[in-house]
């Protein structure tokens, strides 16, 4: 994977050496996770209890550090605007609910029921399967933000993206389960989804806007104040970044180390999936013409997952131990490598797009 660039101001001149070496810090982060969380188990045990409704409060804190810039970016008379340019939305939402949980099942039927099917127990296969779908039911919500301002999008637009998908979700989400895994009855966690757009999206953005709003009051309206303030602070993003691959990886040390096949079995479909979502929302973004700064995220949305909703259903509906949790907990381990990944192919891509 090639070096990753994001727009940090002058401010931030000294964490040159952390962004251009990004791929580099975020291996690093996971071999230490997966070290560290075989020896001290008992420490992230510790850390993973510190949870209210399936959502991490450490990692909700960490995100929180990585997404505050992005939020004290955002203009709300942007968002106001968004209306006017229609065409990211429809392709996010077309993407994400027409086309993502249905290929994420059918990739899972393909590989568990047909090219493992030697490899994989048939009951083991259908729990897999299970899982896949969950995961792809679900668009992210939280790192979202990262990726948009790792691949410097649009902040305001950002925003409505994830939360005209955030809306639908609330009522689409357990309707597309119900059909794809046959069960009629799916018991969603309410709490986990509330919770999580709250923690996510809700307090972040009220923080950023309040600090928005001061530093204009203080400099007389001037942006740049916003941007100076933002370009300081932007090292949080890499280092709370860092340190989220680094506690994920940590949870789940185990798994990694004593499961390494069936960890990888899993994750051929959810690479596949996720490549291939990026580059169908990515490339209609390129037909429509579709400014740079919206199409990133746009086509990021659908290709990052919502694991914590995942998790708590695949945990409610199958089990603790049960394979679709094991699925969902790959997802979360695949996510933060392809995602970076992607950001860099946003990045070099970025002059075959219009300005915008």
């Amino acid at each position: 994977m090639n070096t990753i660039t994001a727009d940090t101001g002058p401010a931030a001149a000294g964490l040159g050496l952390f962004e251009k070496w990004l791929s580099a810090w975020v291996g690093a982060a996971i071999l230490a996770g997966v070290a560290l969380g075989n020896a001290v188990p008992g420490a992230f045990a510790s850390l993973a209890a510190l949870e209210y409704a399936s959502v991490n409060l450490v990692v909700a804190v960490l995100i929180w550090a990585m997404i505050f810039p992005m939020m004290v970016a955002v203009d709300f008379g942007a968002v106001r605007r968004a209306g006017d340019k229609p065409k990211g939305l429809i392709i996010t939402l077309a993407v994400n609910w027409l086309i993502k949980p249905f290929s994420m099942a059918a990739l899972g039927v393909l590989f568990f029921e047909i090219v493992f099917a030697d490899l994989i127990a048939p009951a083991d296969a259908q729990q897999y399967i299970a899982g896949l779908i969950l995961l792809g039911a679900a668009p992210c919500t939280a790192m979202v933000f990262v990726w948009s301002q790792l691949t410097k999008g649009d902040p305001a637009y950002t925003l409505v993206q994830v939360a005209a998908n955030d809306l639908i979700m609330i009522v689409a989400f357990a309707p597309i389960v119900a059909l794809l895994l046959g069960v009629t009855s799916i018991s969603v966690p309410w709490e986990t989804l509330l919770l999580s757009v709250a923690l996510y999206v809700v307090v972040p953005l009220v923080a950023g806007a309040f600090v928005r709003q001061r530093l204009l009051a203080n400099h007389d309206g001037n942006e740049a104040a916003v941007a100076d303030f933002t370009g300081r602070i932007k090292p949080l993003s890499v280092i709370g970044l860092l340190a989220t691959v680094l506690v994920l990886f940590g949870f789940q040390a185990e798994t990694i180390v004593t499961r390494p096949l069936l960890v990888a079995l899993i994750a051929v479909p959810i690479i596949i999936q996720s490549y291939g979502i990026f580059f169908i929302a990515y490339g209609w973004a390129k037909v429509w013409q579709v400014p740079h700064a919206i199409a990133a995220p746009c086509a990021l949305i659908g290709t990052s997952n919502f694991f914590e909703l995942a998790v708590a259903v695949a945990i409610g509906l199958f089990g603790l131990g049960s394979g679709a949790a094991l699925a969902t907990v790959v997802g979360v381990l695949v996510e933060v490598p392809v995602m970076l990944s992607l950001v860099a192919i946003a990045n070099r891509t970025r002059g075959r797009f219009v300005a915008g």
